[in-house]
């Protein structure tokens, strides 16, 4: 399996984390001291809302970007809280999570993924769209489940705006405090070979084998370079580990390398 396009794409979730904007400026020059130095990652930071006007005036360069972790699927109004693509757009935000599984968790539902998917692409915003099993059963019928997710979350979404699609693949059971264990890299490319069969149904093989599919669940130091270099992915999406900025910076230059 060939993927045309060959950079690594690195997300940090930092979720409701750091509680400081202190310790968040200190935590992303961490990481952009070493983004910066890497030819072959495309890093994303996506903190909190409340950090990214402060973290966007810190960017140099285009190595080491900022992004969103939701979005609201209307342009503006009296939505209160909401935050929508339009403002993310024109505070300099380039990427946007969509479809996390804690979002999903809190009700979000595939056809509110599919607009703000539609809303945040409109925009002219990379979006992270995020799609994953709960469990992994014997008889395989969680393809299924994963073929609904992203049937529904792209209902609508022409070609032209797929090309600013990223998917991350997030197996739940892999993910978070309780998680045993992350996927294997076996289970991984499997997985990643099946999205890409849907992404040529829905589109077309070329447009399938050069959207990036990343794997999110439980990403460490430890284990990065396996799935870099045998899961099939173009790249990861971290959670807890990026608010480490030594095992961070381990990651991206995994990514680099591989």
């Amino acid at each position: 399996m060939v993927v045309m396009n060959s950079k690594k794409i690195v997300i940090a979730n930092w979720k409701m984390n750091p509680l400081s904007l202190t310790e968040a400026k200190r935590i992303f020059a961490d990481t952009k001291k070493t983004a910066n130095t890497l030819r072959n990652v495309q890093s994303v930071v996506c903190p909190p809302f409340i950090y990214l006007n402060e973290l966007k005036n810190l960017v140099s360069g285009h190595r080491c970007a900022i992004g969103a972790q939701d979005v609201f699927f209307e342009r503006n109004g009296a939505y209160t809280g909401e935050i929508s693509a339009a403002m993310l757009a024109k505070a300099g935000v380039k990427y946007v999570i969509v479809g996390h599984s804690e979002r999903r968790a809190q009700g979000e539902t595939d056809e509110v993924v599919n607009k703000k998917t539609l809303a945040a692409l409109k925009e002219g915003l990379h979006v992270v769209l995020c799609v994953g099993e709960r469990e992994r059963d014997e008889h395989a019928r969680y393809f299924d489940f994963i073929r609904g997710e992203l049937e529904r979350a792209l209902n609508g979404v022409p070609k032209k705006m797929a090309e600013k699609l990223i998917i991350a693949y997030e197996p739940l059971w892999a993910i978070g405090r309780e998680a045993k264990s992350a996927d294997t890299p076996k289970g991984t490319f499997e997985t990643t070979l099946f999205i890409r069969k849907i992404l040529a149904d829905m589109y077309d093989k070329k447009m399938a084998m050069g959207m990036p599919v990343l794997y999110g669940g439980s990403v460490n130091k430890k284990n990065a370079n396996e799935f870099l270099a045998h899961g099939g992915v173009q790249g990861l999406l971290v959670g807890r580990a990026s608010l480490v900025g030594a095992h961070f910076a381990e990651i991206l230059r995994e990514a680099d390398r591989s």
